[in-house]
């Protein structure tokens, strides 16, 4: 069946808000009820090697250019690592790859080693070689699935994760879009997970970075299955202020509005209800602060962010930060919740914020910039600020201040930050 541009924009609005009146006729309602139904339904799998403590398999993907695919995947958990009880059920993460990526065995394992069960698929049609392991301490070798060329592409894999499957294939048929299938992938994964003997389907959670992040967006707003979201860099608004990718959304021309409609995570946010961690740094070229600030807003639902100043940009940055694990846990495993600030009072010549912490804080400090140009090249200045009690006092930015926001750090050095406050 041709799927139209109409039907692709049902398809990435959350079931839950689904109604007649999305759909423009009787035929595409009934295919998206359809494609929900499927992607909630728990996919066909083969494993591939269980060998190891960390597994490889594949599983049923959507069809791309009319023709059936497969998505490779790791997995791993506290049983494959050998570190499991009988009976024992776990939560579970799916974990989303940035541009570039592919699955990454260090990942699953990582978490496994945390007491989660993970997934991590490739978003590429492809493979990557199998995982290796420092044969003394047994744990991955880093940064496996690179370079590209050791990856192998599947038989019947799904789109490539380039330039033109992200943007130019916009329009007709959803089969060639790289975000349907993206989006279509990690829900797939999500419902193939939930279905493992020693996952606990009711404490699940995903986290991605930079284009995994863009599909963490995407994938939090359209599936309420999970109990907690973490993207790290990815975020929407992607056709607005010095996003790297809006040139290429611009160049789509008279299809511009139609990708920002269907695959710009902005576009879909709004829906969200899963709660949420935003994770960023401050001068990220891909996904830049007030883009960043404007999704973080749309969302309805529970959220919080953390903004690091001039955090790195890359797989093994994305996925260092303690608090994407401390946020998961307090949703999956029952772990303290991270601090929460309220919003920024500027009295007179401080800067005033209550906040909430089940953790006591052991620092918090004022970060601002007074730079222009480009937000990925400005300088930021950092103050300490007072606690006292559930206050926190700091003197306000200079006047020629353009962009600031407080961080409070617990005694596990676990951060968040107020939502970022912008002068200009």
């Amino acid at each position: 069946m041709k799927r139209s541009f109409a039907l692709m924009l049902v398809l990435l609005l959350p079931p839950v808000l689904l109604t007649a009146q999305d759909a423009k006729d009787e035929n595409v309602s009934q295919a998206l009820t359809a494609m929900v139904a499927s992607a909630k339904q728990t996919p066909e799998m083969r494993w591939v090697d269980q060998t190891g403590p960390v597994h490889s398999l594949q599983y049923a993907g959507e069809d791309y250019r009319g023709k059936p695919t497969e998505v490779f995947a790791f997995y791993a958990s506290p049983t494959t690592l050998g570190e499991g009880t009988a009976d024992a059920k776990y939560p579970a993460v799916v974990l989303i790859h940035g541009g570039g990526g592919t699955a990454f065995a260090e990942w699953v394992w990582l978490w496994a080693k945390r007491g989660y069960a993970a997934i991590a698929m490739d978003l590429g049609g492809s493979r990557p070689s199998a995982p290796k392991f420092n044969p003394e301490t047994g744990v991955p070798i880093a940064n496996q699935g690179y370079p590209a060329n050791t990856r192998t592409r599947l038989e019947n894999g799904g789109p490539n994760q380039g330039h033109v499957e992200k943007f130019d294939s916009i329009g007709g048929e959803v089969s060639d879009d790289w975000p349907f299938h993206a989006a279509a992938s990690v829900l797939r994964a999500h419902s193939l997970i939930r279905s493992f003997d020693d996952v606990d389907a009711e404490r699940t959670a995903v986290t991605g970075i930079s284009w995994g992040g863009y599909t963490t967006c995407l994938a939090a707003s359209l599936d309420d299955r999970f109990k907690a979201a973490v993207p790290v860099y990815g975020c929407g608004f992607l056709h607005e202020g010095e996003s790297v990718q809006k040139p290429s959304i611009d160049r789509l021309g008279d299809r511009r509005d139609d990708w920002v409609a269907v695959y710009d995570p902005g576009s879909q946010l709004r829906h969200c209800r899963v709660p949420i961690l935003f994770v960023n740094g401050t001068n990220d070229v891909h996904y830049p602060l007030d883009s960043y600030q404007k999704s973080f807003d749309v969302v309805p639902g529970t959220k919080q962010m953390r903004i690091e100043v001039k955090m790195g940009h890359s797989h093994p940055a994305g996925w260092k930060p303690e608090e994407i694990g401390r946020f998961i846990d307090s949703y999956c495993r029952g772990g303290d919740p991270l601090p929460v600030p309220a919003t920024p009072q500027i009295d007179g010549d401080q800067v005033t914020l209550q906040y909430t912490s089940a953790v006591p804080l052991k620092a918090a400090n004022l970060h601002y910039t007074t730079d222009s140009g480009p937000r990925s090249k400005r300088d930021w200045q950092t103050v300490p600020a007072k606690i006292d009690g559930q206050t926190i006092t700091v003197p306000k930015p200079p006047a020629d201040a353009n962009t600031w926001f407080l961080s409070l750090t617990d005694t596990r050095d676990a951060m968040v930050t107020t939502a970022v406050q912008f002068e200009d």
